[in-house]
């Protein structure tokens, strides 16, 4: 794959043409370019989200693409990636989009990365593990090209490096996808660590995979207990990307959920959709794709990378409801429910991030509650921190890439739900209501007062119904988030 800017409208298979709403500019044009009626074309097209009208100048392909009357990033993305999954064929291989008669005004260079994105998610197969492959994408074949049609000379280096960044962000993203996507006896934790540290030899970081033994040397107590009822061993990944160029450079650090599969342990879950537990490994996924993605375009910023992965499996020796377990912070914990096992991870890759390394900002996230689907469905991520200058960045970041967050309250009125009687923490309330709030507020109990630690809770958002691809699928959720909020930093 191939992308490229440009200010001559090239002579490829097909040209799309994005339009927002009813813009009668690029009707009319589109009009002259394919010998049409310019009113009859207005009439006719009404640029709602997603609305595709295919038309012909001689052997060219014109495709309209309503983009809706305000479009985002958001909106912008999907719209191209129902495009190239639902044309496909039609579109071909060597596909132009002109945003030379859009009118984009300061959005041009965003607006042209969402539609790079979105064309080349809309090109994802899942079906990895299908006996007959299917036939390739035509955006995935090797002589594939988007070319990005520019309104000036100025503008053609902004859209290629726009489409550029864009282009990396997406192949990581895939990467992503398959890995979540990937069935759990197709990734235990072991496999995992190799992932990373595949991606990290490629692509320029650093990657370390603690095996059962450093874990257990280093003290990581709750996740030792939550792997106690695995065949497979548990696995800690360090990882670390520092800019080639020389600079004092801020460091961030981000924690991962990494559960490859899920049973529940012995609050076991019910069997109808344990299935889409293979995925509860979303939030180390996220982790992976953004050092890798941040290692290929270099973004000016320091990043580890803590990822504990462990199986939540169920035999005589699991972790039981009641027992008291001890943690890599020195806190003692009563396991209430052993379905609260992410938490329970995390708080000991939180605790050695923060101990260990003292980043500037931690940052960790996880497919930890339902509560948290319940509160926002499958639209945003749950945000919580203290600190109102991170939290603002968060938003802001979600906003403009599309990968949206929304904030709920760690007010010590929620306390009282992970105190306990036994231990000097609970890992669940018991309670029906505010489940996320108090996962995040037994995760503050980690971070040793850290002031800019935020958790984002993406059960929702990671493994979600897509309209494209047809069923549950990873949507790769969070790179592009934490990629747009660490550009930001500088």
């Amino acid at each position: 794959m191939k992308v490229h800017a440009t200010t001559i409208t090239p002579n490829l298979q097909t040209l799309i043409l994005p339009v927002p709403g009813r813009q009668e500019a690029v009707l009319r044009q589109a009009a002259a370019l394919v010998g049409l009626s310019a009113n009859t074309l207005i009439s006719d097209f009404n640029g709602d989200a997603a609305d595709i009208l295919p038309l012909y100048a001689g052997d060219q392909r014109v495709v309209l693409l309503g983009l809706g009357e305000k479009p985002s990033f958001a909106e912008i993305q999907r719209c191209f990636r129902v495009l190239a999954y639902k044309w496909g064929k039609v579109l071909g291989s060597q596909v132009a989009i002109n945003w030379q008669w859009t009118e984009t005004g300061s959005s041009l260079y965003s607006w042209a990365e969402a539609g790079v994105n979105g064309m080349l998610l809309g090109a994802y197969q899942p079906g990895r593990y299908k006996t007959e492959t299917p036939a390739i994408h035509p955006l995935l074949a090797p002589d594939a090209e988007i070319q990005l049609v520019a309104g000036s000379d100025a503008e053609a280096p902004l859209l290629q490096a726009a489409a550029e960044r864009s282009l990396v962000i997406a192949r990581t993203q895939r990467r992503i996808m398959d890995l979540v996507n990937a069935p759990s006896n197709y990734k235990r934790p072991a496999e995992l660590g190799e992932w990373a540290a595949a991606s990290a030899a490629e692509y320029g970081y650093r990657a370390t995979v603690w095996n059962q033994n450093e874990i257990k040397a280093a003290g990581m107590h709750a996740l030792l207990a939550v792997n106690q009822g695995s065949a497979h061993p548990a696995a800690f990944i360090v990882a670390e990307y520092e800019p080639k160029a020389l600079g004092n450079y801020p460091t961030v650090a981000l924690v991962g959920k990494g559960v490859t599969f899920d049973t529940g342990g012995i609050s076991i879950k019910a069997s109808a959709n344990m299935h889409y537990m293979k995925s509860d490994m979303g939030g180390a996924a996220a982790v992976l794709g953004t050092l890798e993605a941040a290692a290929q375009l270099q973004v000016p910023v320091r990043l580890l990378g803590f990822i504990p992965a462990t199986e939540n499996s169920v035999d005589a020796n699991a972790v039981k409801p009641g027992d008291v377990i001890g943690s890599y912070a020195g806190k003692t914990i009563e396991v209430i429910d052993t379905d609260a096992e992410g938490r329970l991870i995390l708080a000991d890759a939180l605790s050695y991030a923060v101990r260990q390394y003292k980043p500037d900002v931690i940052i960790d996230l996880a497919t930890l509650t339902g509560s948290a689907v319940r509160t926002l469905g499958y639209v945003a991520g749950a945000l919580f921190t203290h600190n109102d200058s991170l939290a603002n960045a968060l938003y802001q970041a979600g906003w403009n890439c599309g990968e949206r967050l929304w904030r709920l309250p760690l007010w010590d009125l929620y306390k009282d739900d992970v105190k306990s009687d036994v231990a000097d923490l609970r890992n669940f309330s018991g309670k029906p209501t505010a489940g996320a709030i108090s996962a995040a507020k037994f995760l503050e109990a980690f971070v040793d007062n850290h002031t800019a630690w935020a958790h984002l809770d993406i059960a929702g958002v990671a493994y979600t119904d897509s309209e494209v691809n047809g069923g549950k699928t990873a949507s790769a959720y969070g790179i592009r988030l934490l990629l747009t909020y660490l550009q930001g930093l500088t």
